[in-house]
């Protein structure tokens, strides 16, 4: 059998304001869930994203307690030019979301730049830079 990734799940302290910021970032996540413990939302590359909040985990989990100290994992979502890396960025802090770290060129050929979403996850805007 072979491996493959379902979905990517996010724990969330607020689902009104994280599905927010995932709208805002460009996911197509139908309105009227914002007060569900569980929701689901497909991109158009296929990929899953479900977020649930942490009574939901706790449901299960009642010793869940969600990450401090920084992030565990990173979500990087391509933006298909360098220039739409820094539109992105600029457009998601002018909305009020956290901007960690300032689009730069990283040494291995990306426009890269680091937001925050509302529950400190690091989220990620890249775009492959042009080789000339």
């Amino acid at each position: 059998m072979a491996l493959r990734l379902g979905f990517i799940g996010i724990v969330t302290q607020d689902m009104a304001a994280s599905l927010a910021f995932y709208r805002s970032l460009g996911v197509d996540i139908p309105h009227g869930q914002d007060d569900a413990p569980h929701v689901d939302a497909r991109m158009d590359d296929g990929v899953a994203l479900a977020w649930d909040t942490v009574d939901t985990i706790r449901s299960f989990d009642p010793a869940y307690e969600p990450a401090s100290g920084g992030h565990r994992i990173a979500l990087a979502f391509d933006q298909e030019s360098p220039a739409e890396v820094d539109v992105a960025f600029a457009r998601l802090e002018a909305a009020g979301y956290a901007g960690h770290v300032a689009p730069w060129d990283a040494p291995w050929g990306q426009r890269y730049a680091t937001l925050l979403d509302p529950d400190g996850n690091s989220i990620d805007l890249y775009a492959a830079l042009d080789a000339n």
